[in-house]
């Protein structure tokens, strides 16, 4: 499995390409996690040799989806968001006026829900909810490779923000306590911004995590 990272848009989001590398097929099929550019995303397609065959959004603000519309409109894809933030993709839910950004509106595919689970390029992603920065923030799990795309929900030795309009302190801190933490063993995070981190780590060593979800 090879996972590529490509910080794109006006925040630096860290967009993920996941493939089978091993795969013998002369187009492998690949998932795209939070596309904030098409151009970037779908230079690193031409380039591999890939055709993305879903796209997976942790939540809905706008640097996280400004890539959509193009990569779906030119590659086909399937796109999944959770019910409760699938609003901001057509509304004011994205907060690109607060950038002056544009999102190009595009069609959502599959409303997720929590526990559900996503089979896109011969992968299986496990969706969790967890709310807090988003009302419909969500993580993917990707158990064969022991994996967290946390989105802006975990950070290193930080957390999404909760200021910004759908977002609750309480909840958040609960969705990492209460639905990240406690599952078993150790995982990598790869966090939406900023570099990756380790869950151990982070229910060790996060301060926010450490004062009760107040900082």
């Amino acid at each position: 499995m090879k996972i590529i990272c490509v910080p794109t848009g006006p925040l630096s989001t860290n967009t993920y390409i996941l493939f089978d590398d091993a795969s013998s097929e002369e187009v492998k099929s690949c998932v795209v996690i939070d596309p904030a550019s098409s151009r970037k995303v779908l230079g690193v397609l031409e380039e591999y040799g890939l055709h993305c065959t879903d796209i997976l959004l942790t939540h809905g603000h706008f640097d996280h989806i400004m890539g959509v519309a193009e990569i779906k409109s030119k590659q086909n894809s399937r796109v999944h968001i959770h019910e409760d933030d699938a609003a901001s993709v057509s509304g004011g839910g994205s907060l690109a006026f607060m950038a002056g950004a544009l999102v190009k509106r595009f069609e959502v595919d599959q409303l997720l829900h929590d526990n559900d689970v996503v089979t896109a390029a011969r992968m299986e992603f496990r969706v969790i909810h967890t709310p807090g920065h988003t009302p419909g923030g969500v993580c993917f799990l990707l158990e064969s490779e022991r994996v967290i795309f946390s989105g802006d929900t975990l950070f290193r030795l930080s957390v999404g923000r909760t200021d910004l309009s759908g977002g609750d302190d309480e909840q958040l801190y609960e969705s990492i306590a209460y639905r990240l933490f406690p599952l078993h063993g150790d995982y990598s995070v790869l966090p939406g911004h900023g570099e990756k981190t380790a869950l151990e780590f982070e229910r060790q060593h996060n301060p926010y995590m450490k004062k009760g979800g107040m900082y």
